[in-house]
């Protein structure tokens, strides 16, 4: 496949500021393949496509305010870091996004808040990309309550309009637990508790995998040929829970269906040469596009995407 394939316009207008008031009553396309149609429905009618055994994965990362305001040493010149994973726990050192990029150089220090949080730039890593280490003496845990308190929730700029209160709830899915990603699993923000109670009374199951979005949502795909890109890696865990639940429905012929492309690309990671779920702790790089035939799952709920996206060519591949 080639990614100018992948290319199509879409303008301000065609993406909404805000979620609905109610996460289960936006909007829904149905694509059914086997009679080549399509329908338009409201979130909450998924209750009329699945039931007893089957089973939904969802992933339970969650979104922490990723985005730091600050300012240069010396000049004062205020600058933003991004922050995209925690690199090494004991030493405080951090992947991020840096802007002015050109400002910022290795040896720098960099203060937020009252000068309650110092980081010292130590690598380059791409353009825009910097490695940092948080100069702070507290525990780990005492460095994550300042994140939360200084930073801000990473909603994408396209949106064009300021972070508001609204968006720390409604920028993490009913499943978030897991802290590390910079972006929400977005076809899990549909759901809600009674949604997914509905949808067991029914009969069916849910599990879940954590797969930490980071930056590979964000990088471009600067090459034609597809192949030729390489996904940045991101944090992966499968546990034996969910392994049992979706061999078990597979067995029973079941449908499992993936709440997402990142799901899809965590259980596709996690495939023996069986076509079989396995436990999985670690990174996974794995690119997913047409055409690509699922192993794991055999139905997909997954959000519109912009053009070009690493998200939007696995929501293409034959499930």
């Amino acid at each position: 496949m080639k990614l100018s394939q992948f290319k199509f316009n879409i303008t301000d207008s065609m993406i909404a500021k805000y979620p609905a008031e109610n996460r289960d009553e936006a909007k829904m396309m149905v694509l059914d393949r086997k009679k080549h149609k399509i329908e338009h429905k409201t979130f909450k009618d998924i209750l009329k496509y699945f039931g007893e055994g089957d089973t939904f994965i969802v992933n339970n990362t969650k979104v922490f305010p990723a985005r730091l305001y600050g300012s240069k040493e010396k000049t004062g010149a205020q600058i933003e870091v991004f922050l995209l994973r925690e690199l090494n726990k004991e030493s405080k050192l951090w992947d991020v996004l840096v802007d002015p990029a050109r400002k910022i150089r290795v040896g720098n220090k960099l203060y937020f808040g009252d000068d309650d949080l110092v980081a010292e730039v130590v690598d380059n890593t791409t353009s825009r990309g910097r490695t940092i280490r948080f100069l702070h003496d507290g525990s780990d845990e005492e460095l994550w309550r300042l994140i939360e308190k200084l930073g801000e929730m990473p909603i994408p700029k396209y949106l064009n309009r300021p972070v508001e209160k609204i968006d720390k709830e409604r920028f993490n899915t009913i499943f978030a637990k897991e802290i590390g990603a910079v972006i929400p699993p977005t076809a899990g923000l549909h759901f809600t508790k009674e949604l997914m109670m509905r949808l067991e009374i029914k009969g069916a199951q849910f599990a879940d995998v954590t797969l930490h979005n980071g930056l590979g949502a964000f990088r471009a795909v600067e090459v034609e040929d597809l192949t030729k890109h390489k996904m940045d890696s991101e944090e992966l865990y499968v546990g034996e829970d969910t392994v049992k639940l979706v061999n078990q429905a597979k067995l029973n012929k079941r449908k499992v269906c993936s709440i997402g492309t990142t799901v899809t690309r965590a259980l596709e990671t996690s495939v023996t040469v069986n076509k079989e779920l396995k436990p999985f702790a670690g990174w996974t790089n794995k690119f997913i596009f047409p055409p690509y035939i699922c192993n794991i799952p055999d139905a997909m709920i997954t959000n519109f995407h912009t053009p070009k996206s690493t998200l939007l060519m696995p929501s293409l591949i034959h499930i």
